[in-house]
């Protein structure tokens, strides 16, 4: 881990943990949730699935810090709808309600659809949501997305004219309600939230990282949430 992402994770903890839980306070009033995992790639990636593991890989940087690299376009995967390309998934952890940071680069060059994606509600793959933080933002990029067995579907009630990418790292963060089914999602700015959603369609389910087509890093991610069981056929 680099020394930015530890002073990072130093300020979360001083500002916002208490006892292992934290009080999102400006997405999610008085709402306090216990971490279910933490990881920051340095003993590698074994508890993550990939869609193509060939185009993922656990990098060490010039600083020393490990990245979670998605490092090639595609790959080959087919999604069975229209959806992203490239996802890996966290395996063995359901949760319903949770609170997602994850620290991101993108690495492609810069252009108007650049993107990474985050994932959750994650149950096959016909049925899951992803944020799709797109340079520019219409129907199709920088908006919350359902795939329910269907071509995805824009979901957002509020979202940006774009991601404001650059080639620095970012801090994302997802915070989901399932009770009211709200979906909150922020970039850098942990206080106003850039897309704003709400669905009750998917209640639990994994989550994940990834892209619609594009490369880049994952790092020091921390899920806090509710952890359940998927519910039996």
């Amino acid at each position: 881990m680099s020394n930015t992402m530890s002073m990072w994770l130093s300020c979360c903890a001083a500002l916002a943990c208490l006892g292992g839980t934290l009080t999102v306070s400006a997405a999610d009033p008085g709402k306090k949730l216990p971490v279910v995992f933490e990881d920051d790639f340095e003993q590698g990636a074994a508890h993550w699935t990939p869609t193509d593991s060939k185009v993922w890989e656990v990098t060490k940087l010039e600083d020393g810090n490990h990245v979670y690299n998605l490092k090639e376009r595609r790959g080959s995967y087919k999604p069975p709808q229209r959806s992203p390309y490239t996802i890996a998934l966290r395996e063995n952890v359901i949760v319903g309600e949770f609170v997602l940071d994850v620290k991101v680069k993108s690495t492609i060059e810069d252009y108007g659809h650049r993107d990474l994606c985050l994932f959750f509600g994650y149950q096959d793959p016909s049925h899951f949501y992803y944020v799709h933080f797109g340079k520019e933002m219409d129907d199709h990029a920088n908006q919350i997305f359902i795939v329910n067995d269907a071509p995805r579907t824009k979901i957002s009630t509020k979202t940006t004219e774009g991601t404001p990418w650059t080639d620095e790292w970012h801090h994302l963060r997802v915070v989901r309600r399932t009770n009211n089914g709200v979906i909150r999602v922020y970039f850098d700015d942990m206080k106003k939230p850039a897309m704003v959603a709400k669905d009750k369609t998917f209640t639990w389910g994994k989550i994940g990282v990834g892209s619609f087509d594009d490369i880049g890093y994952f790092d020091d991610l921390v899920l806090r949430g509710v952890q359940v069981d998927q519910p039996s056929q």
